[in-house]
């Protein structure tokens, strides 16, 4: 019989070592075998989580969602974030591993809401990276369009591409507040005088976009602009200002 399993009340007594009489040692309880059984499997459990952990942020890099079915028919959880806490929509959009990214967006259990340490939700990833489809998808899963702080207006109105407009008719077709204030309160109409499409900026005024507006630093889009070394969207948000100024009557 295996040791390990004896049950108590087997010892024959003391057994006599030299001079000295010692006790046999006890053998192992059913508790104690049974708590060790328990020990093992949890670590073998353990190890087989760790692995499907690593193999899931393989798989999304690699952008192979086959592996990330598999993954999920043995009970792994889709929103498992990785050591920075970045939840997996938004890994998948910023590694540009859109297959991956088309997968989860068909799973009901994805939160297609889940943000990163920067509040940075999938949805504004997507907007970033110019991915129409993804956001229209995102959209449809109702992703939110609108949010405190920085939004996915902001992100779309930053894109340089030529597909920027189409983002931000997007963003607005779906009730986007287009004078949204960053933590610093710059506007998606200051960002796109700064860093996006030329489209865009014409696009956001003719939508209604207030070019008066000023962030933290007292800048307005039409600073931005200027400071961006921008004059062709300077001189557009400068021309809209001066139409919409009250006329002056005699």
């Amino acid at each position: 019989m295996n040791p390990c399993c004896r049950l108590p009340g087997n010892n024959k007594g003391p057994r006599k070592r030299g001079l000295f009489v010692a006790e046999a040692p006890s053998a192992p309880t059913r508790r104690a075998c049974l708590s060790l059984l328990a020990s093992g499997l949890w670590a073998a459990s353990s190890g087989a989580h760790a692995s499907s952990f690593e193999d899931f942020f393989r798989a999304i890099a690699a952008d192979n969602p086959q592996t990330l079915q598999a993954l999920a028919n043995r009970g792994f959880d889709l929103n498992t974030r990785n050591e920075l806490l970045e939840p997996p929509l938004v890994i998948a959009l910023r590694l540009d591993a859109l297959k991956v990214v088309d997968f989860l967006l068909t799973r009901p259990d994805v939160d297609v809401e889940a943000r990163n340490a920067k509040d940075e939700s999938p949805l504004m990833i997507a907007a970033l990276k110019g991915r129409l489809a993804q956001c229209e998808a995102l959209i449809k899963r109702k992703a939110h369009v609108n949010k405190t702080g920085w939004t996915p207006l902001h992100y779309a109105a930053t894109h340089p591409g030529e597909g920027a407009p189409a983002l931000v008719k997007l963003m607005l077709d779906h009730h986007a507040y287009i004078d949204a204030a960053s933590p610093n309160g710059s506007t998606p109409l200051m960002l796109a005088a700064m860093y996006g499409n030329r489209q865009v900026v014409a696009q956001l005024l003719d939508a209604g976009a207030d070019a008066t507006l000023k962030n933290e630093q007292g800048l307005t889009a039409l600073g931005f602009a200027h400071r961006a070394g921008r004059p062709a969207e300077a001189d557009r948000i400068a021309q809209h200002i001066r139409g919409s100024a009250p006329k002056g009557r005699w």
